[in-house]
């Protein structure tokens, strides 16, 4: 340890963060270059030559030049993932009422079965036709 003082090892850890955060900007920009609908394939195409070739000026460039529609896009995606979800709960809690589930099925043919309307071979046959 004493050939690498200890201003090399913050300077290590500080290009290491920098590397990290170049490659978690990568990906983002990257994700939103193909979720953007308004560039064609050949912008699209530079950018990502243009992110990879020269990396930390790329992202930084499409930070400055792209970002306000990068945040839009992102918000646009948390609204309609949250519409799915919301719409998901509607129609869970609609069908939730009316529709029986396995486990009330269950529980009256255990009912069944100990009030000895099913013979257990009965029961195991219906059991198994339920949970298949």
């Amino acid at each position: 340890m004493s050939n690498y003082p200890l201003l090399n090892v913050f300077w290590t850890m500080l290009e290491f963060f920098l590397w990290i955060l170049w490659f978690f900007l990568l990906f983002k920009i990257l994700t939103d270059l193909f979720r953007s609908h308004d560039l064609s394939g050949w912008a699209k195409a530079g950018w990502i030559v243009l992110v990879i070739l020269l990396p930390f000026l790329g992202v930084l460039l499409y930070v400055i030049i792209r970002g306000r529609s990068m945040s839009q896009r992102d918000q646009e995606q948390a609204k309609q993932a949250d519409d799915a979800f919301k719409q998901y709960v509607r129609n869970a809690a609609a069908d939730g009422g009316t529709a029986p589930n396995h486990v009330d099925e269950l529980a009256r043919l255990a009912d069944l079965k100990s009030s000895g309307a099913l013979t257990p071979e009965e029961f195991q046959k219906a059991k198994d036709k339920l949970l298949s």
